[in-house]
């Protein structure tokens, strides 16, 4: 989503809205420590948003043909004829941005920034909200600012502005725009802490007593450690006021009421359950990861074990420093810790760090989240007990994207269904349900579908009774969304890792299959026989590497090509899926490019 949300710079520019510098209002982490005398300004040592542009040209890239980006000069009085097609062209770029369109007024096709008069931008803020009224959409103004132009005779020497404006319209067939974020971090870093505060809408007392609605099991709340997949939500509505359950009471109303809707993925920070944080962020397919590291205990242990598996699952990453009141000396610390990790990490994977201190920041750090390429880590200091930073991290959620384009989306909603099943569990009068991700496809009750694969390879018919999604009644599930489903009759032996595909798909499955792997790392080399626990979307299964093409050991940053073998039973594996394996230390990252059928006379 490009924006020029790097023109925005109070720091970089003079009162009269001139730029005197090429640095931005984001300080990379080493700005904080290069402070000289006080009044000095620091050196930045990197730019805040990594555009290709002169610093010293007033202008914006070109408009993007595609995409969630439409430049207007000015929309004064249009024509009926004219308001109509605008109001097409807005449909179409809701469309791409799956109900959200970023709006540059005063920008002209080619990038630009001419700015309009205050009469001229009031009228074309006016008309942009009569466009997104005739979709049922809303709009906010993001930022306003000032161009560095001569104001001409008509203007009576008023200085010109540009506006930046987010037009949301909630798609006809969903109650609200979803984006999922999962939450990792070692254990005490607070992120149980920090949902209990943004999802009840009051502040810790110091002793957790904020994470206690968060926790799922009795011994959770006996030990304060998470060691299950804990789902929460916080809704916004069309003018970005939070809704939570301290303005709302139950789960349904935050849902009903919310144009934006974050589900949280709590998952477990200790060493006992990295297993379940894996298949978290494996099988969740989350669009975000926030990564929690605490200013206490710094980035150590299993923060820095997080920190890889999200780097090397190349997933949009955001890192917030909490119990910034321990002290600034802590939190720098931290923040230093935090930069030489994310730029001295494996080449292809190395990020550059954001520190977001301003509004102006939290749109540059949600405009990088969109982009293909996540080379932005946008990094907040925040305190659950005083509430400092909340705000900006609020905001931020407020603006990040989903992940799945328009287009995407409606490919997938096309192909036949496929659920993968990530919980399986009973429900007095209602039966077994199971719960997971549509992956593809659109499944509505009474569907008839297949299950599996079982130990033997089969699949099972089923049918689908009830849907549910956030524990509310759906009659449709479409592709991309999480749900639960009721299914009829009860089939023995299910388990996390199976799929329900339509009846007419290739039921297939395999306990061998091949991929090309990169070994993030390892203490020696890796040889025929090592075994490991792969993970591919909801799958998790203990494997053993039986064949190393063209090379007799694989080191650390090394590339090849192996042939794994399950150990337990078969799965459902399709070429070019991901697949992560570990073994204490050891981790691998790679893809499937071949897999060789199950038959019943393979032995496992």
């Amino acid at each position: 989503m490009e924006s020029f949300v790097g023109l925005f710079d109070p720091g970089s520019s003079s009162d009269d809205g001139s730029w005197e510098s090429s640095s931005s209002s984001g300080s990379s982490l080493g700005s904080r420590r290069s402070k000289g005398k006080k009044g000095q300004q620091p050196k930045h040592k990197h730019n805040n948003l990594l555009l290709s542009r002169d610093p010293e040209a007033e202008q914006l890239p070109p408009e993007p043909q595609l995409g969630n980006v439409e430049y207007k000069l000015k929309l004064v009085n249009p024509s009926r004829l004219r308001f109509e097609h605008l109001v097409t062209q807005m449909k179409w770029r809701l469309r791409e941005g799956q109900g959200e369109a970023i709006y540059e007024i005063g920008v002209e096709d080619s990038g630009v920034l001419t700015g309009l008069s205050g009469k001229e931008l009031r009228a074309s803020l006016q008309t942009l909200r009569h466009m997104a009224q005739k979709l049922g959409a809303t709009t906010t103004v993001l930022r306003e600012r000032l161009v560095n132009s001569s104001p001409t005779k008509d203007d009576n020497d008023e200085q010109r502005r540009v506006a930046e404006v987010l037009v949301r319209k909630v798609p006809d067939d969903q109650h609200s725009i979803e984006v999922r974020v999962a939450v990792v971090g070692s254990a005490d870093a607070g992120k149980s802490t920090l949902l209990g505060v943004l999802t009840q809408g009051q502040l810790d007392n110091g002793r957790g007593r904020a994470r206690l609605n968060m926790f799922r099991h009795l011994h959770e709340i006996q030990s304060g450690r998470t060691s299950s997949i804990s789902h929460e939500i916080l809704g916004f509505d069309s003018r970005g006021s939070v809704l939570n359950y301290k303005e709302l009471v139950t789960h349904e109303s935050i849902c009903e009421s919310s144009t934006k809707l974050v589900s949280f993925l709590d998952l477990a920070g200790h060493q006992k359950y990295l297993k379940t944080t894996v298949l978290g962020l494996t099988g969740y397919y989350p669009h975000h990861v926030m990564l929690v590291v605490s200013a206490g205990a710094g980035l150590g242990g299993m923060a820095q074990e997080h920190l890889g598996l999200v780097l090397a699952l190349d997933v949009p990453l955001f890192v917030i420093v909490t119990k910034m009141d321990l002290g600034a000396a802590r939190v720098q610390a931290t923040l230093e810790a935090l930069e030489t990790a994310l730029q001295s990490a494996p080449h292809g994977l190395r990020r550059v760090p954001l520190l977001v201190q301003g509004p102006d920041d939290v749109m540059t750090a949600a405009n990088a989240s969109a982009k293909t390429v996540h080379s932005i880590v946008p990094i907040f200091c925040v305190s659950s007990v005083t509430g400092e930073g909340l705000d900006l991290l609020r905001s931020f959620l407020f603006v990040i994207p989903p992940e799945l384009s328009a287009n995407e989306r409606d490919r997938l909603e096309q192909e036949p269904c496929e659920f993968q099943v990530d919980e399986t569990f009973r429900v007095p009068e209602v039966g077994v349900v199971v719960g997971g991700l549509l992956t593809q496809g659109v499944i509505s009750e009474g569907m008839n579908m297949v299950i599996g694969p079982m130990v033997d390879g089969t699949y099972q018919p089923v049918q689908v009774q009830s849907v549910h999604r956030n524990k509310a009644a759906y009659r449709v599930v479409r592709a991309s969304q999480s749900a639960s489903l009721a299914l009829h009759p009860e089939v023995p032996g299910l388990r996390k890792g199976m799929v329900l595909l339509s009846p007419d798909m290739d039921q297939d499955c395999c306990i061998f299959f091949q991929a090309t792997v990169h070994v993030i790392y390892h203490a020696t080399a890796i040889h025929e026989g090592f075994q490991c626990t792969v993970h591919l979307g909801n799958i998790r299964q203990t494997a053993v590497i039986v064949g190393i093409m063209a090379s007799s050991g694989i080191h650390t940053d090394e590339r090849a090509s192996v042939v794994f073998k399950l150990v337990r039973h078969p799965e459902r594996i399709q070429v070019g899926q991901r697949v992560l394996f570990r073994e204490g230390r050891t981790k691998g990252i790679g893809k499937v490019t071949q897999v060789f059928p199950f038959s019943p006379d393979q032995v496992i």
